[in-house]
């Protein structure tokens, strides 16, 4: 089985990786067309060299590798994918092979963390639009992170459960520490993600956000809503 799961930035994403790939039977590959993103439309963005310079940057050969052989003979991967990295020109056709999985986070929590990170945040940048328009073309399955956090283990099982995979409990725990998977960006991004060792708990209030911030909300909210009335829940 490939699973493609899709998300925004600061959306639990890194966390559900890791979670894939500990279990044994599952390898795992982490965003494999952010250097195509980049070296197409020149983005600025943290350590943009260093991801250029590390990751293949063609996108005909990315969808090759995604449809490509599993690492280490495993019968399953899981691929942590952003859609807004699938700009217009990038082959799409390969997600055909794959069970598609859209994760989703509030928005007010996207933007306060993303901003933590990255300064002058659009809604190109975060990925709702493009995430509502991709599941209108693919489908899938939708899940929001806030419910994985409230209760990991149903939830997982849950999902397991709607994609056609054994639930495996190893998928709850993953040691300290980076995997060798990592894209070059993780010095800038994963600083979290390498201290934890399991899910976090439930978040508390939505931040209160001002401003552009405020507003950055207001534009991504229908998408979210969208997709969130479509989301499994226990």
């Amino acid at each position: 089985m490939r699973i493609a799961m899709w998300s925004g930035p600061r959306n639990l994403s890194t966390a559900m990786m890791y979670s894939f790939g500990a279990r044994s039977d599952c390898a795992v590959m982490d965003e494999p067309f952010y250097a195509p993103y980049l070296a197409a439309t020149g983005a600025d963005h943290p350590m943009r060299s260093e991801i250029l310079a590390a990751h293949e940057t063609n996108p005909e050969q990315v969808a090759l590798a995604c449809l490509g052989s599993i690492s280490d003979g495993k019968p399953h991967l899981y691929m942590k994918h952003m859609p807004h990295h699938m700009i217009a020109g990038f082959p799409l056709d390969w997600a055909a092979g794959c069970v598609n999985v859209h994760l989703i986070r509030h928005p007010a929590r996207v933007v306060a963390s993303y901003g933590e990170k990255r300064e002058q945040a659009t809604l190109d940048d975060i990925g709702y639009r493009q995430q509502a328009e991709l599941y209108d073309k693919i489908g899938g399955v939708v899940i929001d992170s806030a419910d994985i956090r409230a209760n990991p283990p149903a939830m997982l099982e849950k999902l397991c459960t709607a994609i056609g995979l054994p639930y495996d409990p190893a998928m709850l725990h993953w040691p300290a520490g980076g995997r060798p998977e990592d894209g070059a960006w993780a010095p800038h991004w994963y600083n979290a993600i390498h201290r934890s060792t399991g899910f976090a708990g439930p978040e508390g209030d939505l931040p209160v956000l001002t401003d552009r911030d405020a507003d950055l909300v207001a534009e991504s909210l229908p998408f979210y809503e969208t997709l969130a009335a479509l989301r499994l829940s226990l």
